[in-house]
């Protein structure tokens, strides 16, 4: 095994905030604790379940949706309309039988272990309404538009009059005004019943915004009927990780089979892994590094594997650990340490290093930058062990390194 070394390159610490996602069905069941209005629905894991919720549920139609943490499932054939009992069988019976593929999912998509049948609901207009936090003003905003059930991004991009941005003082919080600024500057009001209605639900998804410490909550569409009642076709629910100590109740819904199981190992030791489908393995302290690493694998030709943040006060273990994380994906090809010894010494990390390395049967390249704390400490580590070493003294030497693995 050859192991190469880096000797330049800089940190950028950057603060990376992580996230819980929610299925439709738990954001809804949300939704109606705080006071917006959703179809009636039921949750569904086989046929038979089917055949007891639609003698509930009012209908036809029915539309039967894949409860999987990926966006666009309409595109991927995850929601499906229905309109007898017979379709609603066939269609529960499709979605359970085989991965639903996404534009998010990747080529191998996504298992579906459970199945939304709602009722349907004939909607004259659809909106668009959402809470996020801009890090710019570092201020809730509530997003709202009048080109619901489309890619907001999409419509933010082609049409940016259609995007309307209320910004929230978290001191004070929402007041009516907020809504009436939003409601009023439709292109044409709806009536005066639908408009109170569309406030009241900007007021409660607020509320459900901060009192549940969400990154996101979103409703696409927000569905308006003939009736001008307003209802919630769609619920999207992001938590935020930092702030699951105080949510307990949240950290129960948490859908592990969702998860990649190198991201739930990871997790376990403390570490920030994502699982990409690359094959340079990446290990480094600090998220604006990762995205520095990974540019320079990029314009090497090659693909990282993975997203891995030890953090600035990793131990020995989770180094060991980390590389043992990697190396558990087959696609990995060679690996990639890119470490600015600060808080995390660089004699702690080849010390973890070389104690994977010693315990497990590593074929792959390793390529490992050190710089910073103890950095020739660490450097002698890894030189008196009976490792080969070749030293890269630039980023573009690094890159012709990295390139040579994959070639």
């Amino acid at each position: 095994m050859k192991l190469y070394v880096l000797c330049v390159g800089r940190e950028d610490l950057i603060y990376k905030r992580y996230i819980m996602r929610l299925h439709e069905y738990q954001a809804k069941d949300l939704f109606k604790k705080f006071g917006i209005p959703v179809p009636d629905g039921k949750l569904v894991k086989s046929t038979d379940d089917a055949e007891a919720a639609i003698k509930i549920l009012s209908g036809p139609p029915w539309v039967v949706k894949a409860q999987v943490h990926a966006g666009g499932r309409g595109k991927g054939g995850g929601v499906i309309f229905t309109r007898s009992h017979e379709e609603v069988y066939n269609a529960v019976n499709s979605l359970l039988s085989k991965p639903i593929v996404t534009k998010q999912t990747g080529k191998e998509g996504k298992k579906v272990y459970q199945v939304l049948i709602e009722q349907g609901i004939e909607i004259e207009k659809e909106l668009y309404l959402a809470m996020i936090i801009d890090k710019a003003s570092a201020r809730p905003v509530m997003i709202f538009s009048r080109s619901g059930g489309m890619n907001i991004e999409e419509v933010s991009e082609k049409s940016p009059e259609l995007v309307l941005k209320e910004y929230i003082d978290p001191a004070v919080g929402w007041s009516p005004y907020h809504g009436r600024n939003l409601a009023n500057r439709l292109a044409s009001l709806p009536a005066p019943d639908t408009i109170k209605e569309i406030m009241s639900v900007m007021a409660n998804l607020y509320r459900l915004f901060t009192n549940l410490d969400c990154s996101l909550a979103e409703i696409n569409p927000l569905g308006i009927t003939k009736e001008g009642k307003v209802l919630a076709v769609d619920a999207k629910i992001n938590i935020d990780d930092n702030a699951l100590f105080r949510q307990k109740e949240m950290l129960e819904l948490d859908d592990k089979r969702e998860k990649d199981h190198l991201e739930i190992k990871a997790g376990k030791y403390n570490l920030n892994y994502i699982r990409m489908t690359g094959n340079i393995g990446i290990m480094v302290n600090g998220a604006g590094l990762a995205m520095a690493t990974m540019d320079l694998i990029k314009t090497a030709g090659a693909e990282p594997a993975n997203f891995l943040d030890v953090g600035g006060s990793a131990s020995e273990e989770m180094i060991e650990k980390g590389l043992e994380i990697i190396l558990e994906d087959k696609n990995v090809k060679a690996i990639l340490i890119n470490i600015f010894g600060g808080i995390l010494r660089c004699d702690v990390l080849a010390r973890g290093v070389l104690a994977a390395v010693r315990k497990r049967d590593i074929k792959v390249p390793l390529i490992v930058r050190l710089e910073g704390t103890n950095v020739e400490e660490g450097r002698k580590i890894l030189e008196n062990s009976d490792l080969e070493f070749f030293v890269a003294g630039d980023m573009v030497e690094a890159a012709d390194l990295v390139k040579k693995q994959v070639v």
